[in-house]
């Protein structure tokens, strides 16, 4: 599923960062219970929260998408 490996991929880049979840979503803008909910594929997210995500965690849309390409 998508949302779990979107989750996956974003928990990865996140705390290969040192970046808490409670930091990350304020960083961005957003609740740490919905970035919680992002990494357990819960949630799925727009197409301007995933660039917000992006620009956060230093890499490309197309950077983040490869991760998501090579995630099980």
């Amino acid at each position: 599923m998508i949302d779990r490996k979107f989750g996956q991929v974003l928990r990865k880049l996140r705390t290969e960062k040192g970046i808490s979840q409670e930091e990350f979503a304020l960083n961005i803008g957003l609740h740490r219970t919905y970035i919680s909910q992002l990494e357990r594929g819960l949630k799925s997210s727009s197409l301007r929260t995933i660039a917000k995500i992006c620009d956060e965690l230093g890499v490309t849309l197309v950077q983040f998408m490869e991760h998501l390409e090579r995630a099980k």
